[in-house]
């Protein structure tokens, strides 16, 4: 287990759990955090399949710590927009990375949320990909609330999930989603009772490890760059993905 800046890391054979543990604030977000969960990435062992990303006690993640904002340190707003451009991006790119390494091709990542989803916890659960919601799930990108923009890499996963028009009104207008309307837009995998959701993700964990793990990373490949290609050449990849597969079935493979 690997625990630091009230987030840790448990692993279990093949699945691993990232747990927000700071029950008391809503699991609000630090960049001490983001660094922590950016080094999972690197702590993760090799036969690590499915990563489980959870929030202690009542909420998933209330957002950014407010504390933050008018904090004096380097991570501080004021540090940040008193740095040259580059260095603020680059400082940036560094947070973005506690959300992209969820993105990985060999994982497959499930946010199991409950109660608030807001800001960067929203972002969280949008890096993963697929997510299972309790029925008192609400979900809000309010960054607009704040006179900011989202910036830990959840722009472009919900424009993919429910389009430009719709990615646009939630983001500008920092308004909540309840777990049934998110389910309606598809952003969440399935909603199931509070009380259930430890269970639903359980069963979801299960089924993704009953596939073939190289099949299955091959399938997450194809979907992940499909909106990128032209059909031909989704149908290309498809080809090129299947003769891999039945290369390895057959012990063709290197």
């Amino acid at each position: 287990m690997t625990a630091d800046g009230g987030v840790r890391l448990e692993c279990d054979g093949p699945v691993a759990t990232v747990t927000l543990c700071r029950p008391d604030v809503l699991n609000a977000q630090t960049p001490a955090m983001w660094r922590a969960m950016r080094a999972f990435d690197r702590d993760l062992p090799g036969d690590v399949r499915v990563v489980v990303v959870r929030g202690e006690g009542r909420a998933f993640s209330a957002g950014l710590d407010r504390s933050v904002a008018g904090a004096t340190g380097p991570d501080s707003f004021a540090a940040l927009s008193a740095l040259p451009p580059a260095a603020a991006a680059d400082h940036i790119a560094g947070f973005q990375a506690a959300f992209t390494w969820l993105h990985r091709p060999d994982l497959i990542s499930i946010a199991a949320v409950q109660g608030h989803a807001i800001g960067a916890g929203f972002q969280l659960a949008l890096a993963c990909d697929l997510r299972v919601l309790a029925d008192n799930a609400n979900l809000a990108m309010a960054e607009v609330t704040l006179g900011l923009v989202p910036d830990l890499a959840g722009t472009k996963r919900l424009v993919d999930l429910v389009g430009y028009a719709r990615a646009l009104e939630i983001c500008v207008t920092g308004r909540r989603l309840d777990a049934i309307e998110a389910q309606r837009m598809g952003l969440a995998t399935v909603v199931v009772p509070s009380a259930e959701l430890d269970g639903a993700v359980a069963d979801l964990t299960a089924a993704v490890l009953a596939g073939d793990r190289n099949a299955v990373v091959e399938i997450k490949a194809l979907l992940a760059g499909a909106s990128g290609r032209s059909a031909s050449e989704q149908q290309r990849a498809e080809r090129e993905a299947q003769v891999r597969r039945l290369g390895d079935l057959a012990g063709h493979g290197e």
